[in-house]
């Protein structure tokens, strides 16, 4: 159930992340690929990043909730990963290079995928020791 919340979260902001790069589309009179505007061509792997990494980290929270995690602890995560996609998104949207945003973010998203791999592996062999 909680999950649910995050879910719709980070659909918010990968809705944002594409109205903005339609808005950019619009604009510059793109319409597929980048037509080599690197400001357009940020945006579009702000957006795909956030879809490489948001489904698969939801489903590990699910599980996880539905497995018994704590309500912290679902928490802790799910506003996590909302937290680590917003600085990703908003530190590659302003710089193909190293950034505050794009460091940190990439660097949450990986500790919570290796938190949660580590939380459903753990459960499962609790599990599967019980019977």
């Amino acid at each position: 159930m909680l999950t649910g919340l995050y879910a719709a979260l980070c659909a918010l902001l990968i809705f944002a992340l594409s109205l903005r790069i339609a808005l950019l589309r619009r604009k510059l009179r793109i319409g597929i690929g980048d037509g080599g505007d690197a400001g357009l061509a940020r945006a579009i792997r702000a957006q795909a990043n956030a879809i490489e990494y948001v489904p698969l980290l939801l489903v590990m929270l699910l599980i996880a909730e539905n497995n018994g995690a704590s309500v912290a602890m679902v928490h802790a995560c799910g506003a996590g990963l909302l937290l680590a996609r917003v600085l990703h998104a908003v530190g590659l949207s302003g710089s193909a290079g190293v950034s505050f945003g794009r460091f940190w973010g990439i660097l949450l998203t990986w500790a919570l995928l290796l938190v949660l791999a580590g939380q459903l592996i753990s459960g499962f062999v609790a599990a599967v020791q019980a019977g």
